[in-house]
């Protein structure tokens, strides 16, 4: 008998289910809360259960035999415990398999790929290389309702961890970008605050020193050329020993 786990779609599955793990688990779960940790190992251990279910049902569904046709199988119209008999949509007789050669019961169906009829068949699975029928049907619900829960809270962790996270990226961005605008840093920042104080109680007004205007705070910062702005380049930040300040260009304006 051909093994069924020699099927494409099959491997990708479990190849999936083994990367989901990982990732969630020995990535996300131990990056960001610590498997050592009390909610890293609640996570981790909740989401190992739906995994371990997961597979479990998954491979029930791969092996069990969704339900074959008895060879003995005979309809009975005069039966009062069948008082459903499906026939034919053409001629009205009742419902016969002429690949397998015997009468089919109420709800099964040749499936071309199994080569046989089955019971209560749903459908032919690919990624089970198996039909899904009356004997395998819930084994295939509860794989995909375990799936489905182990997906929900691995989105959950990376959730709860992302959109935080791009919150507080996304002010980070921001608070650098008004920065730049200046041509500040943090704790120019801070010092312009004081010393913004301190002149307005002597009536003078604080003028940050390397303000330089808009875009040439970014130019000085990010670079002369506009698509080098998101590179990682930095041959034109000079030596870091003297920079260009509104006096300068005051001075300049001045002399021409």
């Amino acid at each position: 008998m051909k093994c069924k786990f020699l099927s494409v779609p099959v491997l990708v599955v479990l190849l999936f289910i083994g990367f989901l793990y990982y990732t969630t688990v020995f990535i996300l779960i131990e990056e960001w809360l610590g498997l050592n940790t009390s909610p890293g190992l609640l996570n981790a251990i909740i989401f190992s259960g739906f995994a371990v279910a997961s597979i479990a049902c998954y491979v029930l569904a791969i092996f069990k035999d969704p339900g074959h046709v008895p060879a003995t199988y005979e309809p009975d119209i005069e039966d009062s415990t069948t008082p459903i008999q499906e026939i034919k949509r053409k001629g009205g007789d009742l419902r016969y398999c002429q690949k397998c050669s015997r009468y089919k019961p109420p709800r099964a169906h040749h499936c071309r790929v199994c080569r046989r009829c089955v019971l209560r068949m749903d459908h032919h699975c690919v990624w089970i290389n198996n039909c899904v029928g009356h004997a395998n049907y819930k084994v295939f619900f509860v794989f995909v309702m375990y799936a489905v829960m182990a997906c929900i809270h691995s989105l959950i962790i990376c959730g709860t961890i992302l959109v935080p996270l791009s919150l507080a990226l996304s002010i980070l961005l921001g608070w650098h970008v008004y920065l730049i605008s200046h041509n500040k840093t943090t704790i120019e920042y801070h010092e312009g605050v004081r010393a913004m104080w301190l002149a307005q109680k002597v009536g003078n007004i604080y003028q940050h020193p390397y303000d330089l205007g808009v875009y040439e705070n970014l130019v000085s910062v990010l670079g002369p050329n506009i698509f080098s702005w998101v590179c990682p380049t930095s041959h034109h930040i000079g030596s870091g020993l003297r920079f260009r300040t509104s006096y300068d260009s005051n001075s300049s304006q001045a002399q021409s």
